[in-house]
């Protein structure tokens, strides 16, 4: 084969393997409406699940679900797991300090992240009995089989806060990769940590 249809040869199996590509993104992507999950995940973004993953929830996860009562896919933040005690402290100060008690023993730490600290500014207390927001901070524990999560984007975000408790078993799957932009990194980012809580616990 001469040079020329060698690199005619290459670069169409190339096109074939984009257009691949692009149909499979389309077809498997998930799009992310919305700025809820901003800056991590911005309106347009396509995401594609971990093969497998339906059904689990892991601590700062950010997973698919349908909350209890909706049918329309959610993109959120996993905070509390099974056992684990959460609450929100909102001050005029910091209006939004997420605590988190791992399976509801030892410290009370606080959960960090910088996006968090950059877009909230709403005030607002958590958590009544069914892990939506209340009228004074608690600390409530997540129920067997349940899950609490939030958006990446407080004041923007209809969460735990609004539906209550998520359900491990409505997770369509944990977000694996951004698959587009393709200028964007696939890596998500933006994942919290936890941290020495200073204040009194609720």
């Amino acid at each position: 084969m001469s040079p020329r249809r060698t690199v005619g040869a290459v670069l169409g199996a190339g096109g074939v393997l984009c257009l691949v590509a692009v149909v499979a993104v389309t077809a498997l992507g998930v799009r992310v409406d919305g700025a809820s999950m901003a800056p991590t995940l911005r309106a347009g973004d396509r995401v594609l699940m971990t093969p497998g993953s339906a059904g689990e929830a892991h601590r700062f996860d950010v997973v698919l679900l349908r909350a209890t009562g909706r049918d329309s896919l959610l993109v959120k933040r996993v905070i509390g797991l099974p056992g684990d005690r959460v609450a929100i402290v909102s001050t005029p100060d910091e209006p939004f300090q997420v605590l988190l008690q791992e399976r509801g023993a030892g410290p009370v730490r606080r959960v960090v992240a910088p996006q968090w600290t950059a877009q909230a500014h709403r005030t607002g207390a958590c958590c009544g009995p069914d892990g939506t927001r209340s009228a004074r901070t608690e600390l409530r524990t997540v129920p067997e089989g349940s899950f609490f999560y939030l958006g990446d984007n407080p004041d923007l975000s209809d969460d735990s806060r609004a539906y209550g408790w998520g359900e491990i078993a409505r997770v369509e799957g944990r977000v694996g990769v951004r698959a587009f932009p393709v200028s964007a990194s696939p890596e998500l980012g933006n994942r919290p940590v936890l941290e020495e809580h200073r204040g009194p616990s609720p």
